[in-house]
Order: structure tokens, then sequence, then C-alpha cells
């Protein structure tokens, strides 16, 4: 396969993924979280960075595609790993330990959290698997995906 489906199968890919998660969220319903919406920034950066790489011919944006993608992916491991309760994720998302605090620290923590969508709870799965972890794991293929158009490049 020569670079240019490589790389508008890798652009195609994160386009779709956030597509996805946009119709997750606008026609089912479902509001993502701060480490969702933190998901969604690598795919957009891989979208403008495929647009370009299909007019600049070399190794770099292919490379910087491949970044992306391992970014999304990490996020992706990460927030399946904090809904999985196997690590503590970011406070502005998650329930911590509330066993400390006084009925006034409580409730000023309840006035002050903008975010109601926890990061620690799975709002949807398909066999098994999170959208954090389909992400993830799409977002795997997408990288060697582009790792492939950079060594076609």
């Amino acid at each position: 396969m020569t670079r240019t489906p490589l790389i508008l199968l890798a652009t195609g890919g994160s386009l779709a993924l956030l597509l996805g998660a946009f119709a997750f969220q606008y026609l089912g319903g479902l509001a993502p979280c701060h480490l969702c919406l933190l998901q969604r920034w690598p795919h957009a950066a891989a979208v403008v960075i495929g647009t370009l790489a299909l007019a600049f011919p070399g190794r770099l944006l292919p490379g910087l595609g491949a970044l992306s993608a391992l970014t999304t992916a990490g996020l992706g491991l990460y927030h399946s790993g904090v809904e999985q309760k196997w690590w503590l994720g970011p406070d502005t998302c998650t329930s911590g330990n509330i066993s400390n605090l006084s009925p006034e620290d409580l409730t000023n923590q309840l006035l002050a959290t903008t975010t109601v969508v926890r990061c620690d709870e799975i709002a949807w799965a398909f066999a098994n698997l999170s959208m954090a972890s389909w992400n993830a794991l799409l977002s795997l293929g997408l990288a060697l995906l582009w790792l492939w158009a950079a060594r076609r490049s």
C-alpha cells in the first residue's frame, strides 16, 4: 500500500472516531466527561495533520499523525484504568474520598463542581469494553497506519 491511501485511512479513522463521539453525545444523549473530551483533541489534530500530509511529502507529518494517535490511545488507556478503578482519575471528574470532609466542606465542593459527568463510571460498553477502551485500541491501530505511511514516504 502506498503513502496516500494509508494517510487517508488513518485520517478517516480519526475523523470517524471523532464523529462517533459526537454522535454518542448529540444523538445518543451521553454527555462526555473531562477525560472523554481530552481524547477528542488528538483526533482533531490528526485530521488536520492528515490533510496537510496529503499536500506535503515527507515523514514528519505522518510521524506527527502517529504521535497524535498514540496520545489519544494513551489517554484512552488512562481513562479505561480510571473506569476500572485501577488508579485514581483527576479530581475534576471522579468522586474521590469524601470520608474526611465536613458537611460544610462537602457542600462547598458540590457547589464548586461544574462537571456532573464522572470519569470513573462506564457510560457505554460493547463487548465488555468502554468507549475509552475502544478508543485506545482503535487509536493504536491508527498509529500503526501512520507509521506505515511514514515508512512509505
